[in-house]
This record gives structure tokens, C-alpha cells and sequence, in this order.
């Protein structure tokens, strides 16, 4: 029995919940939390944004499964941070943001950062509270990792006033609650299940995608099975990807408007009807079954025939138990396939191109070569990223991390840093677009003052490209503004922040400088001038 001050306490929470990483940008209101971390063997890794902080945790709980935890201190870094907490909030994403508060002592007094937080954190965040002393410290952490996990995963926020954090308590007390060994999840209700098994039984063309939800299901790693005693045509996008390999003859990525068009069932498992399924509007007339944790998005958009309030792994295995004669869809699978391969086949003439200043696609391509089994792959852009997605294929354990539906650009290094440091004995890759890296590129620093070794990829065709393809065709080149940038050269600013930095603009040269940006074992960034490409002609920017 000991006593320990605030920030103590707060660290015995984290180690208790599993945490080996605390996400940071310094703030005299939450040394004491740091303090506590050096006791408690909690790795204190710093950025240079609040912002990045928060998309550190939030990459920290991709990777681990398990919720990511930064602290900001207080006024403007708790206002750096809205985004990161937005983002996380929209992809259903558990993180615990801490946030420091002047003293209670001088509530109200105009302290030093003083602003009313909680207001402000409520509109992204799950749960948004101020602990009220130092003795419930540990109730409220514990609180914080169970709300964060629980139905749709997302961030919670906990102001912590400075005296809390500086006052002492004893250790040994602690709350009647804990740690959960894993969170709770509902399982398909039985009514629901035959209804959904009955439709499948009697549907010729089924379509089965699967989003980012399966990430936090407790039979995740059994997708190859559910897909085998199916039998239908999957497509998996988010967090899913790499959820089946790209060799299954399951898995398909282009040919989803041709399946969708075409199938009279589709079910939807952890993706919401949103603008990337147009608003419910991309099944046609189509069955359609909708699996989600919340069940509030059952139904929005559109009406569906049977609602399913369920984790998405639980439903697909109670679904592929009650599924029967999966090969009878051979001739639908078949006739998917060869529209994949169509498709597949138009863009294999720029994955081969030899031409100098290398094509989008190629690059992708030989990046995709160098990946090992483990390795993490991260997108921060927006045309080049997509590209990526498209081009790479990946099969867990590697893992594919992108802002989400809310397409916060810059939230590469956060998501790298933690990457690196969760799973250091695989490589972190950083897709990124040019004008992405002007964002958070000076996080290089950090990561080569920390040495966290990350790889960085840039796509750089001066040009906010994605947005601009369309602004050009709509108002014309002399009146699009604002999304024309240089042939900067980037590389040579990770360089003088003390990383590895090349500039590619020949097809032969690429290679070798992927190659020597993996083996430096520093931060790297292989900025490759790229050649225009019209893959990505048509792609909606809003």
C-alpha cells in the first residue's frame, strides 16, 4: 500500500487495461500523468500535434484491438484534437483521450487554457466527463475502456483538473469494477437468423459485404471459414480487407457494381448506407439483409427486409452453420469473375508500364512486392491512396488503415507511429499524397528523435488531384484554384529532420530506392513523381 499522486493512478489504469503506449504532445496540466507512466512502464511517445496524438491512439486500436489512449493538455490541445476524436467517432474506433483542465480550485477564475471542454468533446465522443475527484480516478478510467469497446466501438474523453492529477490518494483503493477479459457482443436474434437463411437458401445470386465492424468481432480470424460454407461472392472493404487473400475464389474488389447490379440477395454486415454505397441506393432491386452493431443504422437510407442488431463475425458464423450446398453458386461466383478479371485485366497495362516519370499504378504495384506477411499499410491522400487500395492486395495478419468514412486527411504519421511501435516486428508502410504530407509531415521529427522507423510513399503528382480532375472538368483549367501544388521536394524534409529521404522520377530507379528505404532503419520517404493516370477518372471527391 502506497500513496501515489493523480497521475500515478491514472498510469495503474493503463497498465491495468493493457496499455504499453500513452500518445502525447506535452502541457504543464498532465505531467503528473507522465510521471506515472514512467513508473508504471508505460511508453510516453511524443508528437508535435495534438491532432496526431489522437490519431495515434486511434491507430493503436486498429492494430492491437484494444483502445489507444492520448493526453492533451488543456484549452487549444484539447481543440487539437476534435478531429482526430471526429474521425474516430465516424469509423467506430475505441480511443481514451485525457484531457488536462485547470485546477477545480480556480473554476471559473480565467486559468491559464481555461474553456468549457466537455461541451465541445460531447459532439465526438461516446461518453465526454469530467472526473470529479482523485479518488474516483481509477472508476472513471475503467469506465472509459468499457464504454470505448462497447456495441459500436469509438472514443470517450475524460478531463482530468490539474489538482486531481497532483493530489495523492492510496493505490490499494480501488473500485468494485475492472478490466473485461473482452467486451460483450450480441449475437443475431434466432427469428432474424432463419429469415436471413431462408433468403439465402432460395437466392441464386447472394452478395455478402463485409466493413470495418468485423475488426472487433470475437471470431474475426474465421472469415476464410464463414466464406467457405457460404459460398457467395464477398466483397470486403475498410478494415475488412485483407480479411479473405486475394487468391480465395471468394474474394473479389472490382467487379462490386457488376455483383450488385446483378444479385437478388445482398447482405450488409458493419457498413452503414452511406455515400459509398450511395445511400442504399447501389443494390437495385435486390433482397437486402443489414447487419450492424448499432442498431439505430438499420434502415437508414433504405428500407431492408430483414434488420440484424449483431456483431458481424457471430452473424456470419450462426449463418454459415445454418447455410447449405454452398457450390450451387458456382455458376454466379463464375459469372462475377469473369467481370473481375475483366476489369482486373484493363488496368494490368499500367501496372507493367516502363515509362518514366513512373505510372501511379506501377508504382503501387512495387511497393506491394516488398510487403511482408505482417507488414501494415497505411493511406493518407486521396487519389493515390485509392489507387493503392485498389492495386495492393493484403491478407491478415497484414492490416490496411485509412481515415474512414470521414476522410480526415493527415492522419498518416499518428497512424504509422503507433503502427511501428504496436507490431515492431513487422514493417509500417505510409501511402500518402502529396498534399497530405504538408499536414503532419514535421511528425518525422518525431518519429527519427523516437526512432520509430517508418516507410513513407508519396505519390506526387502536384495536385490535389482528386479533388482537382473534377474541378477542371467543371469550371476549367483557368478557373480551378486552389489545388494546384509544386514538384515539392519533400523527401529532403525528412532528411533534415533525420530520416531517409529520395526523389524519384525514372522507372528504374524506383526499385532500388523502395529497397534502400526499407533496409536504412529510419524514418524514410520515397517521393515519386508520378505520371498522370486515368484510373481514378469519374471518382466522387464529395
Amino acid at each position: 500500500m502506497s500513496i501515489v499522486h493523480g497521475g500515478r493512478l491514472v498510469a495503474q489504469a493503463l497498465k491495468r487495461h493493457g496499455t504499453t503506449h500513452l500518445f502525447t504532445l506535452c502541457g504543464g496540466h498532465i505531467q503528473a500523468i507522465y510521471d506515472g507512466c514512467l513508473d508504471e512502464g508505460i511508453r510516453v511517445v511524443d508528437v508535435r500535434h495534438e491532432q496526431t496524438a489522437g490519431h495515434a491512439a486511434d491507430g493503436y486500436a486498429r492494430v492491437t484491438g484494444r483502445p489507444g489512449v492520448c493526453a492533451v493538455t488543456a484549452g487549444p490541445g484539447v481543440t487539437d484534437v476534435v478531429t482526430a476524436m471526429a474521425n474516430a467517432q465516424r469509423a467506430g474506433v475505441p480511443l481514451i483521450c485525457i484531457g488536462g483542465a485547470g485546477p477545480k480550485l480556480l473554476c471559473d477564475m480565467g486559468s491559464l487554457q481555461d474553456m468549457d471542454h466537455l461541451t465541445l468533446m460531447r459532439s465526438v465522443s461516446k461518453w465526454a466527463v469530467q472526473v470529479p475527484s482523485t479518488a474516483r480516478i481509477a472508476e472513471y478510467m475503467d469506465s472509459a475502456f468499457r464504454i470505448a469497446m462497447s456495441n459500436v466501438p469509438g472514443p470517450v474523453f475524460l478531463e482530468m483538473p490539474l489538482d486531481l492529477l497532483m493530489n495523492f490518494h492510496e493505490d490499494t483503493d480501488l473500485p468494485a469494477t475492472k478490466a473485461m477479459a473482452a467486451p460483450p457482443r450480441p449475437a443475431p436474434d434466432p427469428r432474424s437468423l432463419t429469415a436471413t437463411a431462408e433468403l439465402l437458401a432460395a437466392a441464386k445470386k447472394p452478395v455478402i459485404l463485409v466493413g470495418t465492424q468485423i475488426r472487433w468481432s470475437p471470431v474475426k480470424d474465421e472469415l476464410v471459414a464463414f466464406a467457405n460454407a457460404l459460398g457467395a461472392p464477398m466483397y470486403l472493404n475498410g478494415m475488412a480487407r485483407g480479411g479473405l487473400p486475394a487468391s480465395h475464389p471468394l474474394t473479389f474488389s472490382r467487379s462490386r457494381r457488376y455483383a450488385l447490379g446483378n444479385a437478388d440477395l445482398v447482405i450488409v454486415l458493419g457498413t452503414p448506407f452511406d455515400f459509398r454505397l450511395d445511400y442504399g441506393r447501389a443494390f437495385g432491386g435486390a433482397k437486402l439483409v443489414q447487419v450492424d452493431l448499432d442498431g439505430a443504422e438499420l434502415g437508414r437510407n433504405r428500407a431492408v427486409d430483414v434488420a440484424i442488431h449483431s456483431d458481424s463475425g457471430l452473424f456470419l458464423e450462426a449463418l454459415a452453420n445454418a447455410s447449405k450446398d454452398p457450390a450451387r453458386l458456382t455458376g454466379w461466383v463464375a459469372e462475377v469473375r469473369a467481370d473481375e478479371d475483366k476489369r482486373q485485366s484493363k488496368m494490368q497495362a499500367e501496372i507493367l508500364s516502363n515509362d518514366s516519370p513512373p505510372n501511379p499504378l506501377r508504382v503501387c504495384a512495387e511497393l506491394g512486392k516488398r510487403l511482408g506477411k505482417r507488414d501494415i499499410l497505411i493511406g493518407d491522400g486521396g487519389d493515390f491512396v485509392a489507387t493503392a487500395a485498389n492495386v495492393i492486395k493484403l491478407e491478415w495478419p497484414q492490416l490496411w488503415m485509412d481515415p474512414g468514412p470521414l476522410g480526415t486527411l493527415g492522419v498518416g504519421p499518428g497512424y504509422a507511429m503507433a503502427a511501428a511501435l504496436a507490431r515492431p516486428d513487422a514493417r509500417t508502410v505510409l501511402v500518402y499524397g502529396d498534399g497530405s504530407f504538408g499536414l503532419h509531415g514535421i511528425e518525422f521529427e518525431a518519429m527519427a528523435r523516437q526512432k520509430i522507423p517508418v516507410v513513407s510513399v508519396i505519390g506526387n503528382d502536384a495536385g490535389w488531384t482528386q479533388i482537382r480532375r473534377g474541378q477542371v472538368e467543371l469550371y476549367g483549367e483557368q478557373r480551378a484554384v486552389a489545388t494546384a501544388l509544386e514538384y515539392t521536394r519533400y523527401d529532403k524534409i525528412v532528411e533534415a529532420c533525420g530520416g531517409f529521404g529520395v526523389w524519384v522520377e525514372k522507372i528504374e530507379d524506383l526499385g532500388p530506392a523502395l529497397d534502400e528505404a526499407f533496409a536504412c532503419g529510419r524514418p524514410a520517404c520515397v517521393n515519386v513523381k508520378i505520371a498522370k493516370s486515368d484510373f481514378r477518372k469519374g471518382a466522387i471527391s464529395v
